[in-house]
């Protein structure tokens, strides 16, 4: 019999985890020829997330957990999962049930028919903030020009994937992780499941704007050397501009007498805004570079039932 684990990053899910539990069990029990198992991980929850876990896991087997010793994130999540789970495919979900247990099967079958992967691509935004789903829209539309591999608007973390896929996944050590680009950037025989997004199940979402934002930056950062490219180009268009400027402001000066301090002042400023942000861009990979030179581990565990 082939072994499936499925992977479910938990960060204060109380109210939903035991309904996530019987519904994905429910879907689970009925899939033939596959044994299952939970991977939770508790991201460092504040509310009672990890005693329901364990709770859960001292009543059956099936139910596996790792606990970290702080919020670490969702990528350093999935990545524990990724790394301790050893069955022939894994999945990840989240635990707010916003991705359906009922694709489970159809992407299994999707595996034996030859993909390595089984991926769901989201078809729509219900559920989510006008503002906030706009401006993922736009992000995912800029990170994807921006990006050395295609970045898709609608691919989701929920996914079923074959054992190498995995190993493939882990074997990439950096520390400024973006899955979503990861998942590019591995490769592999993907087929894709249209899904249209559920409301949660109960609780409310994590994602703050302020976190989105900087996901956002490491998505961008993390599979693109664009931006390090645009101190170069806004250069050659300020200094043009600079002196285009400076030629209509010496027009002026010669024909109406006009003076030419507010044209001076406009390019120092011009000039300075662009220096600002050449730097900043640069500190951004700076201290991308910083970070994978201390070569800090990507989360720190404080309890598990797995034996690894």
């Amino acid at each position: 019999m082939k072994t499936i684990e499925l992977i479910v990053p938990c960060y204060n899910e109380s109210d939903v985890l035991e309904i996530f539990y019987r519904e994905v069990s429910s879907v689970m029990q009925k899939i033939e020829n596959y044994s299952y198992s939970f991977i939770f991980v508790n991201d460092g929850s504040s509310d009672n997330t990890a005693d329901i876990i364990k709770r859960l896991s001292e009543k059956d087997e099936k139910v596996k957990f790792i606990s970290f010793s702080r919020n670490f994130g969702k990528e350093a999540a999935m990545l524990s999962g990724l790394s301790y789970s050893s069955a022939d495919l894994v999945g990840i979900l989240d635990a707010d049930l916003q991705h359906s247990p009922s694709l489970i099967p159809e992407m299994i079958k999707a595996i034996e028919e030859g993909f390595d992967v089984a991926a769901a691509k989201r078809t729509d935004r219900v559920g989510e903030a006008g503002l906030k789903s706009s401006l993922s829209q736009k992000f995912y539309k800029v990170a994807d020009k921006l990006s050395e591999v295609e970045i898709d608007d609608g691919a989701q973390d929920f996914r079923i994937m074959k054992r190498k896929v995995v190993n493939a996944i882990v074997s990439l050590s950096e520390h400024n992780r973006f899955t979503k680009g990861i998942f590019s950037w591995v490769g592999f025989k993907t087929k894709w499941f249209p899904h249209e997004n559920r409301e949660r199940a109960a609780g409310e979402t994590k994602w703050s704007m302020k976190k989105l934002f900087r996901y956002a930056i490491d998505g961008i950062l993390a599979f693109s050397n664009s931006p390090l490219r645009f101190p170069f180009y806004a250069g050659f268009l300020f200094s043009a501009s600079g002196v285009i400027l400076f030629l209509i402001s010496l027009a002026l000066k010669l024909i109406c007498d006009l003076p030419m301090g507010l044209a001076y002042m406009g390019a120092i400023f011009f000039v300075g805004g662009v220096i600002l942000i050449s730097l900043g861009i640069i500190g951004e990979y700076l201290a991308r570079i910083y970070a994978e030179a201390k070569d800090r581990p990507h989360y720190i565990i404080d309890e598990t039932n797995i034996k690894k």
